[in-house]
């Protein structure tokens, strides 16, 4: 019987390739629009996470998001290593200045200005250089997303100078740093000489980043500095879903990709709905027979979920293939880099399809088990 469905199935080649294009559109389509959107997301707190050696991230109590600073006080900074639990404790400047090539370019950046003794919070991922250079003076990281911004089609090179706010700066390093939520150069220097690209202020401390002892965990450790110094304390992943959920309240990013992944689950269950109870009816002639020589009505759904499963996993797999090679193609760009076909959101997709094709198979169902097997004589 199994084999009589699946003949059935193919027998009109136009309503299954019909079927299978309808599916692997839909499976196309919200696999793209979740998996942009996942990576957008991700990108509002690429900075946080790109801060290894620090887990817990100290700032101001009316911080809502990375974007959003309110300076330090310096001597919050001692404050925060005099909380018990606390094994080290370091500054970061996050300032937005205007970069300057030689040859006129330029672009606000983000600078991250970094602990001058300990160069904690420097980025790891290198392709050219090293950040331990960032000792030198008048020295700078750039990721490889702004150096493409700002020496566009050329090669990467150190040494290369910027001007910031009248300073002169050096490339010592070429980083892999994640990609921001605004298309930003990302550009880490020492903290002494990162306050200076923005201009002097009274207090220039965006953050304060700290890492607990052995034993206690950084969300103990939040606490207690909460609790002795009365600023804002958050762990690394805490923060970066501070970030997201900015983002997705204050935005219109969740409307926008919400109405398209609405209109990716319409369009996959009215069409393939429609499709598939119209292949159905057309049939109800050739099921009617099988009823008619005894076969039962649990056997012909279980017919129709087969030929359903069969299409839902064909269109499926196409519409996976056509992500993957999406992705494959746009992740090697500069812009959309670190965007990417995320596992969760394949399964997620293909147990939301699986349930659309087999509601879909539900619609035709009924007029199967309500046939009269006399009908096909007349």
């Amino acid at each position: 019987m199994n084999f009589v469905a699946l003949r059935m199935l193919t027998g009109d080649r136009a309503k299954y390739l019909g079927l299978i294009f309808a599916i692997a559109f839909s499976t196309f389509l919200l696999e793209n629009q979740t998996s942009i959107f996942a990576g957008i997301m991700k990108r509002t707190g690429s900075q946080i996470a790109d801060v290894i050696d620090a887990n817990i991230w100290v700032m101001d109590p009316a911080t809502r998001y990375f974007e959003e600073t309110k300076a330090l006080k310096d001597t919050d900074l001692l404050r925060v290593r005099g909380v018990t639990g606390v094994d080290y404790a370091v500054r970061l400047f996050k300032g937005q200045p205007v970069a300057r090539t030689p040859k006129g370019n330029f672009s606000a950046a983000i600078v991250m200005g970094i602990d001058d003794a300990t160069l904690i919070g420097a980025p790891r991922k290198m392709i050219l250089g090293s950040w331990e250079r960032l000792r030198e003076p008048q020295s700078i990281v750039i990721d490889r997303g702004g150096y493409q911004l700002l020496f566009p089609g050329e090669p990467y090179q150190l040494g290369r100078t910027l001007e910031m706010n009248d300073h002169l700066v050096k490339i010592v390093g070429i980083s892999d740093a994640k990609a921001p939520f605004a298309s930003f150069p990302i550009i880490h220097a020492r903290y002494s000489e990162a306050v200076n690209f923005l201009g002097r202020e009274r207090s220039q401390m965006a953050f304060v980043l700290a890492r607990p002892v052995a034993g206690v965990t950084p969300e103990e450790l939040t606490k207690r500095i909460e609790a002795a110094t009365g600023l804002k304390a958050r762990t690394t992943d805490q923060f970066r879903w501070d970030c997201i959920n900015y983002y997705l309240e204050n935005t219109g990013i969740p409307v926008n990709f919400g109405i398209t992944i609405a209109i990716a689950l319409i369009v996959g269950l009215v069409v393939s709905g429609q499709t598939f109870y119209l292949f159905t009816v057309e049939n109800l002639k050739q099921f009617g027979a099988l009823k008619a020589i005894g076969v039962t009505n649990w056997r012909l759904v279980g017919m129709i979920l087969l030929q359903a499963v069969t299409v839902g996993f064909i269109g499926y797999a196409f519409g996976t293939g056509m992500g993957a090679a999406f992705f494959e193609f746009f992740g090697r760009q500069i812009a959309t880099r670190g965007i990417i076909l995320m596992w969760q959101n394949a399964v997620g997709v293909g147990v939301l399809m699986f349930l659309v094709v087999i509601g879909a198979s539900l619609l035709s169902i009924r007029r199967v088990l309500v046939l009269e097997p006399a009908t096909v004589f007349r």
